[in-house]
């Protein structure tokens, strides 16, 4: 029975795959990188789904008196204006033009109204959000 035994690792040896020679040919790491160019397979709805780097996102809250919001996430142009984000809350909230409306950066301070929203995203982002506070009444000094 030995003998069957020894006969079957001593197949199983010469079928089993040689080792690379020394010798063998190498491929180009160019050969490689084509070759898994057309293996590849699409990208994923995650990874192919980017951001616009033109545009921001923005979170909007309601500070004290202020009506509140029901769409607070917003996506706007870099380029816009704080003054713009006021003048839009204002028409979203039904509010008179005429009357004030405080705008504060993360609950700390009030942006000049010509200032580019992507200037203070890039400062002040969390989480990917610019989050601004709005109220009809000074809030924060």
């Amino acid at each position: 029975m030995s003998e069957a035994v020894k006969t079957v690792s001593e197949k199983s040896k010469a079928d089993a795959p040689s080792a690379p020679s020394v010798n063998s040919t190498r491929t180009s790491p160019e050969d490689s990188k084509s070759s898994d160019d057309n293996n590849s397979k699409p990208l994923s709805s995650s990874s192919a789904k980017q951001k616009n780097p033109m545009k921001v996102d923005i979170l909007l809250k309601h500070i004290g008196d202020a009506p509140i919001m029901t769409k607070r996430k917003w996506t706007v142009d870099r380029t816009k204006k704080i003054s713009w984000v006021a003048d839009f809350i204002k028409k979203y909230i039904k509010s008179d033009s005429t009357e004030s409306l405080f705008l504060y950066v993360n609950q700390s301070f009030a942006p000049a109204p010509d200032t580019d929203l992507g200037s203070i995203f890039d400062c002040f982002n969390s989480d990917g959000k610019l989050v601004l506070h709005y109220c009809r009444t000074q809030a924060y000094g």
